[in-house]
């Protein structure tokens, strides 16, 4: 079978032989053409076409083409298509060109508000429309453009605020609009034409509902005006095409009634600033802080108290806010600040639910001239005898009173003493400082002069001030030269009374300081004495047991220590002293007879011998340690404990722990141990 899409036409090469197979002339070429046969379909580029016109487009307006194929031969009629629209699905709105597949508009009256989308179903045929054919789809979308305008819903809208609330919404303007909703040519924007001259009033866009939101941008004042009648308009974002008809309904009223609440106080002036004179009495008028009720047509009483008053200098009436002071505010409080001082005062009516204004108070502590100047100490130093030697005396004054009252001072030598004005010259070194020369050659030695300081301030304040300057001999140099009399003569500017408090002062020193040696003395002979010179440290109360047996619920001989507070009524046994037990009999020395002690001191000293006595003899065991005064009563249930005394009866006691119990009794274990 032949098929010309596949292969058109063939070119074949004919020989001419003989039986030999000799060449009997040339060759020939013969070629053979497929005729064509109308055996192929036209075929659509696409199953659907799109396009896109804006609505009310003219007629002839291009919105899309449409392409088809046929894989017959072209130059015959099997390939020639012709393209048709089979259906619109309404009026013939569109149409198409049957050579080149062009789709246009044919006549007015495309409205998105009534057909958005339109399909047409498309044709195209081989052999000039009367042969083979195929259908396609082509989907149309109208774009929309603002040809209706937004209109409101209602003619009137009638809406409820309260006063002297501002950022809050009042209500909700209804809109409509057909055009596409989220496009410029739908959003609603809205204008207040009248009633709003403040501008207390502002309308905003909800932009999911169109709707406009009525809010208030300023406080209503219900006593100012009780109604508002606002005269309000709509439009798009975009500009309304001009063949659209109007909106009947572009414009609405708007009337808002505001309702009456309890208003707090007003203030009339806020911040309130004055000023008071610096140290002004208790009862001084600082000011009258008033404040008014908006409230008219609700008859309330205002009453007025403190916030804040960190010095707790004011008081305020209740009923009419007249401040005055309790006290005199100290100059160097902490509340003030740069001169200023602060309080907050309270407003509040008396209504059901009470409302309450802060005012703020600044009060400018204006300073006054209540201190004249004094000397600031001068550094050390001494004047030369000679007027033309040295740099003289440089002196310098301070003042607790604030500019304007303060510098420049005044220096001036006493006019009670004319005497002075002829050896002594005081020139003005600065607004604070003066130089002091002697103008004739003056004697060495203290001088006593008067200065009389005066400030700036207005009164102005003086003080007539003692100055002590020490004169000396002076060299070349203007230095005071050694052994001079000025360096014996006391400090320069120290008065008398200065001189008096500093020798009183040394003096009272060295008194404290002689008690303490003394008394630190005393302490170091107590102790040498003896251990008993308190009554904590009474070694007469301070028993030690060492490990000693306790004399048990029925030992009543046990030794009685009273007898050491009283050596007195110690009475010895007749014949010769008891025998130590703890110590050989071979190795016993006689001991000189000691007198008994009868005071404290002396109990010390007898304690303080026989432990010396004791550490001393070689032969016995430590004084402190194994000294029997009693036997244990008989009829003790407890064992004996006593390691010392149990050496008599048992010779294989171990006394080598005694090294553990201190230096002292480590003598018996070295003589009772093992070697």
């Amino acid at each position: 079978m032949l098929d010309r899409e596949k292969n058109d036409r063939f070119r074949l090469r004919a020989f001419a032989l003989d039986l030999g197979g000799s060449t009997l002339e040339d060759p020939t070429d013969l070629e053979i053409v497929v005729v064509d046969q109308n055996d192929n379909r036209p075929v659509f580029l696409q199953e659907a076409f799109t396009g896109r016109v804006l609505e009310g487009a003219a007629p002839g307006t291009y919105v899309t083409r449409a392409e088809a194929t046929d894989a017959d031969d072209p130059e015959t009629d099997n390939a020639a298509l012709r393209f048709s629209i089979l259906q619109q699905g309404g009026p013939e709105l569109f149409s198409i060109d049957e050579l080149t597949g062009e789709i246009r508009t044919v006549q007015v009256g495309l409205d998105r508000e009534v057909v958005a989308v339109y399909n047409l179903t498309l044709q195209v045929a081989d052999m000039s429309g009367d042969g083979l054919t195929a259908t396609a789809s082509a989907i149309i979308t109208l774009d929309d453009i603002n040809d209706n305008a937004p209109e409101f819903t209602r003619d009137e809208f009638f809406l409820e605020a309260t006063e002297a609330i501002s950022g809050v919404d009042v209500g909700r303007l209804e809109v409509e609009d057909r055009d596409l909703p989220g496009s410029p040519n739908w959003v609603a924007r809205f204008t207040i034409l009248e009633g709003d001259p403040d501008g207390q009033f502002t309308i905003r866009t909800d932009p999911k509902t169109n709707e406009g939101i009525l809010s208030i941008v300023k406080a209503l004042d219900y006593e100012s005006c009780e109604h508002y009648e606002l005269k309000v308009s709509v439009q798009n974002e975009a500009p309304l095409q001009a063949a659209a008809p109007r909106a009947e309904r572009g414009q609405a009223k708007v009337r808002v009634h505001v309702q009456d609440t309890n208003e707090p106080p007003v203030f009339q002036d806020n911040p309130l600033r004055t000023s008071l004179a610096e140290g002004a009495p208790p009862g001084t008028l600082v000011a009258i802080f008033s404040a008014w009720d908006p409230d008219t047509e609700q008859l309330q009483r205002l009453s007025y108290s403190k916030d804040y008053d960190p010095e707790d200098w004011l008081q305020v009436d209740a009923a009419t806010g007249r401040i005055q002071t309790q006290r005199v505010l100290s100059p160097a409080s902490p509340f003030l600040k740069g001169g200023w001082y602060r309080a907050i005062v309270l407003a509040q009516d008396d209504a059901s639910q009470p409302r309450t204004a802060t005012g703020t108070l600044s009060i400018e502590i204006l300073e006054v001239n209540d201190h004249a100047p004094v000397l600031a100490l001068p550094p050390p130093g001494s004047l030369c005898s000679e007027p033309h030697q040295g740099p003289g005396l440089l002196l310098g004054a301070t003042d607790e009173d604030l500019p304007p009252h303060g510098a420049p001072f005044h220096f001036q030598l006493s006019p009670r003493l004319p005497e002075l004005g002829r050896n002594w010259s005081l020139s003005q070194v600065n607004v604070s400082h003066a130089r002091l020369r002697p103008r004739n050659q003056v004697p060495e030695g203290l001088h006593r002069l008067s200065l009389l300081l005066r400030d700036s301030g207005q009164p102005p304040q003086q003080r007539e001030q003692p100055l002590n300057v020490t004169v000396c001999r002076c060299g070349q140099d203007g230095v005071c030269l050694p052994g001079a009399a000025a360096l014996l003569a006391g400090g320069t500017g120290l008065s008398l009374g200065a001189l008096v408090i500093v020798l009183a002062s040394a003096l009272l020193l060295l008194v404290l300081v002689l008690l303490v040696a003394l008394r630190a003395r005393f302490r170091q002979q107590s102790r040498g004495k003896g251990l008993l010179h308190g009554p904590q440290d009474d070694l007469r109360d301070n028993v030690l047991n060492y490990d000693e047996q306790g004399g048990g619920e029925e030992d009543q001989d046990a030794y009685d220590i009273s007898q050491l507070r009283h050596p007195t009524a110690l009475s010895l046994p007749l014949g010769p002293p008891p025998l130590r037990r703890d110590a050989p009999q071979s190795r016993l020395h006689p001991q000189p007879p000691r007198a008994l002690p009868t005071s404290p001191l002396d109990i010390a000293d007898f304690i303080s011998d026989g432990l010396e006595a004791a550490d001393s003899d070689p032969s016995v065991p430590p004084y402190d340690t194994a000294l029997i005064y009693d036997y244990e009563g008989d009829g003790s249930v407890a064992g004996t404990l006593s390691s010392i005394l149990s050496s008599q009866g048992d010779e294989d006691q171990d006394y080598d722990y005694l090294r553990d119990w201190g230096p002292r009794f480590a003598r018996l274990a070295d003589m009772y141990g093992h070697p």
